[in-house]
């Protein structure tokens, strides 16, 4: 069911939605051609990116937020409808193969469940209640990222909603200042990408800034926590062909040795690059760089600083 409580959500207030107005520049968008479509399509895409800039520093602070919450041992959880629901998922996918992260601790839930990502289900939105149970299972030291591109997606604020009362931290991405929407969560990142070439569809430009916003919240967040060095992904898992050989240039790379080499010293850790980086480095054995990977908090560069410190001081 809906929240009955919620006066936000009453038919004649969608109307007032800027992701609801109807765009000036497409007025006339039947009688456009194919190249002047795309044109304005891809124009409001930049202008979505644009907007996103805007929050910049909140978006900052989401990510300090997810940093914090998996270096305490917290789970991250997206959760949203539609289009919104479905970047979650991506968002959440795209995390352990890049990132080396447990599936089980970042993750996503979606109006519909399963069959809602590859077919749309509609109504499912509007259940407030199916919101609330898909996150009981979070408390304390929990973050969950609300997505709704309206601001007033009844699941996505059922989410956020039980999750509050539950002691999580919560962060909301819409593309819909709404009022009151500073109650919905700790922190709010309200978008203000206006109305879409093609009225209503916020797949198109809104979708296009939340999936940035979220490309930069899960990246930044997993550079704090150690995922990279330099600007290489190096907890990745080399679990394909094009992986395996990302895996090798980046140990080829980081670690100053010859491809062989690289190829060699990852086997050698079992396929763990940071541990082949600190190995090739400092010349030492997996488990005596995993002991100093430890001792950094899973960060390389300052496993090898610590080295280069130690080595000064002697």
């Amino acid at each position: 069911m809906t929240d009955p409580t919620d006066p936000s959500l009453a038919p004649d207030s969608w109307q007032t939605l800027l992701t609801e107005g109807r765009h000036p520049k497409s007025t006339e968008l039947d009688t456009l051609s194919s190249q002047e479509v795309v044109l304005l399509l891809l124009e409001e895409d930049r202008a979505g990116i644009e907007a996103a800039l805007v929050h910049r520093e909140k978006i900052a602070q989401a990510a300090d937020w997810v940093a914090e919450a998996l270096e305490a041992g917290g789970d991250l959880v997206f959760a949203g409808a539609g289009t919104s629901g479905r970047l979650g998922i991506l968002e959440s996918a795209e995390c352990p193969p890049t990132f080396g992260t447990d599936p089980e601790r970042i993750r996503a839930v979606m109006a519909g469940g399963q069959r809602a990502v590859f077919r749309a289900q509609e109504g499912a939105e509007d259940r407030f209640d199916d919101g609330q149970t898909a996150v009981d299972a979070l408390g304390p030291g929990d973050l969950l990222v609300g997505l709704s591109a309206s601001s007033v997606t009844p699941y996505a604020r059922g989410a956020l909603a039980q999750a509050r009362q539950q002691g999580a931290r919560t962060i909301l991405v819409t593309c819909a200042a709404a009022e009151g929407l500073e109650d919905q969560a700790d922190l709010v990142i309200a978008l203000e990408t206006g109305p879409e070439i093609l009225t209503g569809s916020t797949r198109l430009k809104a979708g296009s800034a939340t999936k940035a916003v979220l490309n930069a919240i899960t990246t930044a967040a997993m550079v704090s926590v150690g995922k990279a060095y330099e600007n290489l992904m190096v907890d990745l898992k080399p679990g394909s062909a094009k992986l395996r050989d990302r895996a090798v240039r980046i140990v080829e790379s980081a670690g100053q040795v010859s491809r062989q080499e690289a190829d060699r010293l990852i086997r050698a850790a079992d396929g763990e690059v940071k541990t082949a980086i600190v190995m090739a480095r400092c010349r030492i054995s997996p488990d005596e760089a995993r002991k100093r990977l430890s001792a950094a908090r899973g960060h390389v560069r300052r496993a090898l600083t610590n080295l280069r410190d130690s080595e000064r001081s002697q």
